[in-house]
C-alpha cells in the first residue's frame, strides 16, 4: 500500500471533497424531500452501489475511454442529464393522492428511489473521470499490492466517505420533513421542491462544458 504520509494526505483530501456540497448530496436530499427519509436513504444506497461501477471501471483503466472518445462522454452525460430532468418532472406531475405516502415508509417508493439512484450514478461520467484523476495521485506503483488492487481499496474508501455525506444530507432533510409532516400543503411544496432540484441538476449537468 502507499506510504503513511500518502495515506494521511489521501484521507484528508477525501474528507474535504466528500463534504463539499455536490450533486449527489443534493440528489439524496431531493429524494428525501419528495418521498420521505426512507426513500432518501435507499437513494443514498443506490448512489453508493452505483459508485462501485466507476471504481471498477477506474481500476480496469476504462475511464480513459471518456478522454479518448469525447462523443461517448457527451452521450453518457446527456443521457444522465435527461434522466434527472425526467425524474424531476415526474415528481411535479405526481397525483395529488401521492402526498399521503410521502411522510411514511412506502416500500414501492423506496425501491423506485433505489433503482433510479443507481441509474443516475452509473450515467454520470464525471464520477468516472473524478476517480481516474484523483486516485492515481495516491497510487504507489512500487508497493506490494498491485495497482488495480490499490485502485479498488482507495476507491472503496472514497465511495464510503462520499456516501456518509449523502446520508448526513438525508438525515437533515428528513428532520425538516418530520416538522412539516402534518401539513399536506407543505408536503406538496416539498415534493415540488425536490422535483425542482432534480430538474436543476439535470440542466446543470447538460450545460456543463466538461
Amino acid at each position: 500500500m502507499p506510504s503513511t504520509e500518502l495515506l494521511i494526505a489521501f484521507f484528508a483530501t477525501t474528507v474535504i471533497f466528500a463534504y463539499i456540497p455536490g450533486p449527489a448530496m443534493l440528489y439524496a436530499a431531493a429524494q428525501t424531500m419528495a418521498r420521505g427519509r426512507w426513500s432518501g436513504l435507499t437513494a443514498a444506497l443506490g448512489i453508493h452501489l452505483g459508485g462501485y461501477v466507476h471504481v471498477i471501471v477506474a481500476a480496469a483503466g476504462l475511464s480513459v475511454l471518456f478522454h479518448a472518445v469525447p462523443t461517448l462522454y457527451i452521450a453518457v452525460k446527456l443521457a444522465g442529464a435527461l434522466y434527472l430532468i425526467w425524474l424531476g418532472v415526474s415528481l411535479f406531475r405526481a397525483r395529488a393522492q401521492d402526498d399521503a405516502v410521502i411522510p411514511g415508509i412506502e416500500p414501492k417508493s423506496a425501491r423506485r428511489a433505489f433503482f433510479e439512484s443507481v441509474t443516475v450514478e452509473v450515467l454520470n461520467p464525471k464520477t468516472a473521470i473524478f476517480f481516474m484523476a484523483f486516485l492515481p495521485q495516491f497510487i504507489d506503483a512500487s508497493a506490494t499490492f498491485p495497482v488495480w488492487l490499490q485502485f479498488l481499496v482507495l476507491g472503496t474508501i472514497v465511495n464510503l466517505m462520499f456516501s456518509s455525506a449523502d446520508v448526513m444530507c438525508v438525515v437533515l432533510a428528513g428532520a425538516l420533513i418530520t416538522r412539516l409532516r402534518r401539513s399536506s400543503h407543505a408536503q406538496r411544496l416539498m415534493r415540488r421542491a425536490g422535483g425542482a432540484v432534480l430538474v436543476g441538476l439535470g440542466v446543470h449537468v447538460a450545460l456543463q462544458k466538461s
